[in-house]
Parts: C-alpha cells; sequence; structure tokens
C-alpha cells in the first residue's frame, strides 16, 4: 500500500544525484517495461529481464540466501518530479540443492507473500516481478504519469543500513540505489512513459499464478 504523498516525497536534486550514479548500460535495459492496471493497482513484468544469474546465482548455490531490493517509483513528469513511492520491497531468494529449484518470499508493505512451491528460475523470476505492484489510488485516468522499476542485490553489509524499525527506510534506500556498482554487483531498472490509466492493458487473471 503507498504511503501518503506528504510522506514519501524527495527533493528533485536528490533523486537526480542518485540518478547520475546509475550505470547508463543498466539504465538503457534490455527491452521495454509492460504495464498493465487491474482497476486498483499497476502491475509490471519484464520478460527479458533475469536477475537469477551471475554473482547473485553463485551465491545462492553455495547455500546463501539472496535479497533482492525491488522499488516501484511513479512520476508525474518525465523531468523527475515523484508522485508516489512506496516502501520498497525485499525478494529473499533460496535455492534447494536438492531440487535444483527456488524459493522466494516478498517482504513488505503490509504483508509477506510466498511461493506456493519450488519453482525453477524462470518461474521464480515471473513470480517475483508479477507479484510486485503500486496503488494507483488518486490518479486521473487520462492523466499522463511516467514509471520507473527498479532491482538490486543486496550484500548483508547493505541491509543494516537499508532497515529500519518500520521496514527499508527511505534514506538507506536512495544511498542504496545511488551507490556506485561493480562488474559483479547486479542492477537493472526499466523505465516506461509516458502512460495513462485508460490506455493500459486490464488484467483480470490472478496474479501470481504458477502454471
Amino acid at each position: 500500500m503507498a504511503l501518503p504523498a506528504r510522506d514519501i516525497r524527495i527533493s528533485r536534486r536528490s533523486w537526480l544525484l542518485a540518478g547520475l550514479a546509475i550505470p547508463l548500460s543498466a539504465a538503457r535495459g534490455d527491452d521495454p517495461l509492460e504495464v498493465t492496471f487491474d482497476g486498483d493497482n499497476i502491475h509490471v513484468a519484464a520478460p527479458g529481464l533475469h536477475f537469477l544469474t551471475g554473482k547473485p546465482l553463485e551465491r545462492l548455490k553455495n547455500a546463501a540466501t539472496v535479497v533482492f531490493v525491488s522499488q516501484i517509483t511513479l512520476f508525474s513528469d518525465d523531468r523527475g518530479t515523484i508522485f508516489r513511492r512506496p516502501v520498497a520491497e525485499r525478494l529473499i531468494v533460496s535455492y534447494s540443492l536438492w531440487e535444483e529449484k527456488f524459493s522466494v518470499t516478498i517482504r513488505g508493505g503490509d504483508s509477506n507473500r510466498t511461493t506456493p512451491r519450488l519453482l525453477t528460475a524462470q518461474q521464480a523470476e515471473s513470480w517475483c516481478i508479477e507479484n510486485l505492484a503500486i496503488s494507483s489510488l488518486g490518479m486521473a485516468p487520462e492523466r499522463p504519469f511516467w514509471l520507473r522499476f527498479e532491482l538490486r542485490a543486496a550484500e548483508q553489509k547493505d541491509l543494516g543500513s537499508l532497515l529500519g524499525d518500520t521496514g527499508i527506510s527511505l534514506g538507506g534506500l536512495i544511498a542504496f540505489l545511488g551507490q556506485k556498482r561493480g562488474a559483479n554487483d547486479p542492477y537493472w531498472r526499466r523505465d516506461a512513459g509516458p502512460l495513462r490509466l485508460m490506455d493500459l492493458p486490464r488484467l483480470f487473471s490472478v496474479r501470481g499464478r504458477i502454471g
């Protein structure tokens, strides 16, 4: 559930400074973000985004739990004026060496969600992104908006500065996403817009279902 606007405002300067630290390759992305609407929430999908690879996958296969931090942000214009930025969510991924499959728990907002069973890497990636959404409360159907989806793997040392008494702190999140990244420090970002609720494909199927 999105926080009230007065609690999530960030100065444009802070947001732009964080954006300047994002590598160009990460900012461009490899494929467009798919955005849908279920009447209450905006959902995203990125079929070509594969994050259970590289260093995170190596850590998982060494029996470590890997945490990804996800954030969806809505902007009211193309200059980075934030309209809504709810609490970031943690994707906590574990790997079964015996089954060679994955389990994921998403923590953040008002609820926790866990995969109904062990999943393949592709299924787990799809389940994660399909279970992320942002409220459309207060948005006029005809008004243009812009959307940004971010996902970054977090080391254990990062979690200490990110987590507060009520979850991920906003200040810690901005600092975390703006950190300089190395070749083995995965970060993904997808941007979309301008969009309008009235133009988005309507979502009627049950999200999070694994076929």
